[in-house]
């Protein structure tokens, strides 16, 4: 061996390694920065201080001072599993409004105006226009809920995550005044329930949803006579978001509203006794509508009972309103599309036997609700 030649040591590697050689894209993640640039700035109202990129997003919370006693209300939540369909079908711009309507959707029931969200994308591999189109919907739906989008993160995660696999999840941050408290302290035997009509499943049940088509050996590009479409673009179909119409209810009638259910994960009853106070029972028509045909045709396909239809999807109820009885009226022209689904009654004891009787739902030790 020469001088100038020198032996590799046995154990340092051949040749370099990089963190792209490790499955990360930097550049890529770059590229879908400045692909969604423009979709996040246009939520940003006069409160948020500072452009898209810091470490941190800043809101000016002076607005606050205006406030009597002001509370602040958070949520984070995520989509689940239909983000599977999304991949599947290789379509991404309605998955965002999915998690909006998740998040903020929770903040605005008790009342607080949602002020602003931020976002976390964990990927196998970023695909810039991919995630864009993520993130763009999630901006989209944050504009039309009136809600600031001030930050969030894309993380690759090689290894972890198929290279066309990702997950999405968000958090917001709401105020309420303290005398404006929406939930079971206002709530009062007499009140009537409305109901605010879902735009399909929303984004519960799509673990039961993906079992039933799988054992069924239905694919998504299958036409559903009964959908009018694809069973895929039937169940892509994206989350009503609320808060925009219930801010504007809010406002014009201030106090016809004692509480409000956001019918999630668990279905209509368990929510609704959620937002009751003990010694109450919300007592609830299923005759009051007709449930969308999605839920009869996936429940046929499945053999689903009715029982677990009715806790794991929202079978057409994506919100209901606890109101006032002299605001009835006022309410339901206020929200187009929505009906009286029930009740609030004092709960005797004599319903507690049946069936569907609930109480307790969700770890809330509170009010109870019967689908009857």
């Amino acid at each position: 061996m020469s001088h100038d030649e020198t032996a590799a040591h046995p154990d340092q590697p051949a040749q370099s390694t990089t963190y792209a050689a490790a499955g990360v894209d930097v550049e890529a993640g770059d590229r879908a920065v400045e692909l969604m640039k423009s979709a996040v700035s246009a939520t940003h109202n006069a409160n948020v201080v500072g452009g898209v990129g810091g470490f941190a997003g800043l809101f000016d919370v002076s607005v606050l001072k205006d406030y009597r006693r002001p509370l602040l209300a958070t949520s984070t939540d995520g989509v689940g599993t239909k983000v599977a369909i999304a991949q599947a079908l290789d379509k991404h711009d309605t998955i965002g409004f999915d998690l909006v309507g998740m998040v903020v959707d929770d903040i605005i029931v008790c009342g607080a105006k949602p002020l602003f969200m931020t976002d976390y994308i964990a990927c196998g591999k970023v695909h810039a226009e991919r995630i864009a189109a993520i993130v763009r919907g999630i901006a989209e739906a944050c504009a039309q809920a009136d809600v600031a989008l001030v930050g969030g993160e894309t993380a690759e995660h090689p290894g972890l995550l198929g290279v066309d696999e990702y997950d999405v999840a968000g958090a917001a941050t709401g105020v309420v005044d303290a005398e404006n408290l929406l939930g079971p302290e206002k709530v009062e035997a007499g009140d009537v329930l409305i109901a605010l009509p879902s735009s399909g499943i929303h984004s519960n049940g799509y673990s039961l949803v993906r079992h039933i088509i799988a054992e069924a050996g239905w694919t998504l590009d299958r036409e559903v006579p009964e959908f009018g479409r694809s069973l895929g673009e039937e169940l892509l179909v994206p989350t009503h978001v609320y808060t925009g119409e219930l801010n504007a209810l809010f406002t014009a009638l201030p106090g016809a509203v004692h509480a409000v259910s956001h019918v999630t994960g668990g279905g209509l009853s368990a929510n609704v006794a959620r937002v009751l106070p003990p010694g109450l029972v919300a007592a609830m028509s299923r005759d009051s509508w007709e449930v969308p045909v999605v839920f009869s045709v996936l429940g046929d396909l499945g053999g689903v009972p009715r029982a677990d239809r009715e806790r794991t999807w929202n079978l057409g109820v994506g919100m209901v309103l606890v109101t006032a009885a002299s605001a009835v009226d006022e309410v339901l022209a206020a929200t187009p599309g929505s009906w009286v689904l029930g009740e609030v009654r004092t709960d005797d004891g004599s319903l507690a036997g049946e069936l569907d009787y609930v109480q307790g739902a969700k770890g809330v030790d509170g009010g109870a609700a019967i689908l009857r």
